[in-house]
């Protein structure tokens, strides 16, 4: 079966599933994050205040937690145009240093925008190798048309 990122935008059908690599989360990553983006929470940067915190340990930014997984996702550059939006991000469960994060996708809707692009509406799920939901959110990207379809699409608007 092919993954949706192999696709041209008119290829593609509502409703298409997929499932990416995993990517372990480092204490190395968290924190050149946190020296990246100035977010020095103790949360994530001190051992021993996170120790008697509600999660009892250090924990990945959510920020960190949503980069990676767009890094996940297969997005191919001769299809995928753009990321245009990312809304409802909800966080779930905390991703602790070691977890293997992955994204598990569907494709909610299509909508075609002109004779060369489209917008793909997907919701991603963010889990970790013991099967919990560390985040969600609605994804929206920008996607190329196949170019027979957008000579299609350009001929049925040009004025004869």
């Amino acid at each position: 079966m092919n993954s949706p990122f192999s696709l041209d935008f008119d290829a593609l059908e509502g409703g298409e599933r997929f499932v990416t690599r995993g990517r372990t989360i480092t204490e190395a990553d968290i924190v050149q994050f946190a020296t990246l983006t100035g977010d020095m929470h103790p949360q994530h940067t001190d051992a021993a205040w996170s120790a008697e915190s509600r999660f009892g340990e250090r924990i990945a930014h959510g920020m960190l937690v949503m980069s990676y997984a767009i890094g996940l996702v297969p997005l191919d550059p001769e299809r995928v145009v753009a990321l245009r939006r990312v809304s409802d991000v909800v966080f779930k469960h905390p991703v602790y240093i070691g977890d293997t994060i992955h994204v598990d996708g569907r494709i909610e809707s299509l909508k075609p925008v002109d004779a060369s692009h489209g917008l793909v509406e997907a919701l991603w799920k963010i889990v970790t190798q013991r099967g919990r939901t560390a985040a969600r959110a609605r994804v929206e990207l920008v996607w190329r048309r196949s170019p027979v379809a957008a000579e299609l699409a350009s001929e049925l608007v040009m004025p004869l």
